[in-house]
């Protein structure tokens, strides 16, 4: 999702106090940072001076743009997906590798260990039936092969958690494993590259340079594997992927937002952000996209009405209630959908405090009832946020 930047800028706290790779004072001062960052406060002010930036449409070249785009300040791997198992029980995942750089070019020093780029990973599965969140985090430097990305062959990868693929004609692979836990996928694109906003500019701002390269592989065949508390669980699903570059920051005015990725059983997959503005109204930056089964993309027109809550739900971890429903209503594309959480405890409150996990889809549309399945995230719901 376009904001998503706001996940990779805890790495502007880490500056000073250390990531892995450091020594045990320095992840010790890490360790102690007991209060999640909201992602509003990490994109708010920050210098951009010396960065490139996304201000025109530009030409994507595949798969060199699935690589890394260090001259600007951030950017991001992230894949999302509901899967089953054999038994028909129903499992969410995600898995974003990010990367940041700390200043806009190098400077001297012969340590190997320099590098003005750092990498954040975050896993995560969803066990509906049991209704358990299991979420995990990394940081690495872009040095010595801690973490990175590659080409020939596509690799992007920290430490041991890797995305990639052998070829263009390959599927994709997502490996990641923490303790008892793990991923190991294999994802197929059914559809085309779909490039969001003006042919990939995807604007976050009426300023020059307040926006982002974006594009979404939005319908991946899933096959392969999960570990749950060490069970290993063979697997099948869709999964959807956004990829996204720049140096943009937040505006002032904008509170948080609501993202959400559908995949409908009718073959159409839908994107779109409701970016909320302080005094609670829909910011004109807001977006969508809805593409149809062929791959053929048409970009959505929001307005207040389109998103309504339905419920909310209170963390009892975090006291912040975050909704837990919506109606979704899209008249001209003959939508009307109803969105709920497969499981409410789906929040994230490590380094960085946010909402994100599988939904399902119910609803109607000009040809009848339909179901569906995705993703939604959440952010600036705290009081402090």
């Amino acid at each position: 999702m376009i904001w998503r930047m706001g996940l990779g800028l805890l790495v502007v706290v880490l500056i000073g106090v250390g990531w892995r790779g450091l020594g045990g004072d320095q992840r010790d001062l890490v360790a102690r940072q007991n209060q999640p960052l909201s992602a509003r406060h990490l994109l708010a002010g920050t210098d951009a001076t010396g960065y490139a930036r996304a201000v025109s449409p530009r030409p994507f070249t595949f798969p060199q743009d699935h690589a890394a785009h260090p001259d600007y300040r951030h950017e991001w791997w992230y894949l999302t997906g509901n899967l089953q198992d054999a038994q028909g029980r129903r499992y969410g995942y995600q898995f974003t590798l990010f990367r940041y750089a700390l200043q806009p070019a190098e400077t001297g020093g012969e340590s190997a260990w320099r590098t003005r780029q750092i990498y954040m990973g975050h896993l995560a599965v969803t066990d509906v039936a049991s209704g358990r969140f299991h979420s995990f985090q990394r940081f690495a430097r872009g040095a010595l092969g801690l973490a990175g990305t590659g080409i020939d062959p596509l690799r992007i990868w920290l430490e041991d958690w890797e995305l990639g693929a052998e070829n263009e004609a390959s599927p994709w692979r997502v490996r990641a494993a923490e303790g008892e836990f793990a991923i190991d996928l294999a994802l197929t694109p059914t559809k085309p590259i779909v490039l969001q906003g003006e042919s990939g500019l995807s604007r976050k701002g009426s300023e020059p340079g307040n926006a982002s390269y974006y594009y979404s592989l939005p319908r991946l065949a899933t096959r392969g594997r999960i570990t749950l508390g060490g069970e290993p669980l063979a697997v099948a699903g869709l999964s959807w992927l956004d990829r996204e570059w720049g140096t943009s920051v937040l505006g002032s005015k904008v509170a948080g937002w609501d993202w959400f990725a559908l995949q409908l059983d009718d073959g159409r997959d839908l994107m779109l952000y409701h970016l909320r503005r302080t005094d609670g109204t829909l910011d004109a930056h807001s977006a969508g996209v809805l593409v149809d089964a062929g791959g053929n993309a048409v970009a959505l027109a929001l307005r207040p009405e389109s998103l309504a809550v339905t419920r909310t739900w209170v963390s009892p971890r975090t006291g912040i209630e975050y909704p837990a429903g919506w109606r979704l209503h899209l008249p001209e594309h003959g939508l009307d959908l109803i969105v709920q959480p497969l499981v409410a405890a789906q929040e994230w409150n490590q380094a960085v405090r946010y909402w994100e996990g599988a939904v399902a889809v119910r609803g109607g549309s000009g040809t009848g009832g339909m179901t569906g399945s995705g993703y939604a995230e959440l952010t600036g719901y705290a009081k402090n946020d």
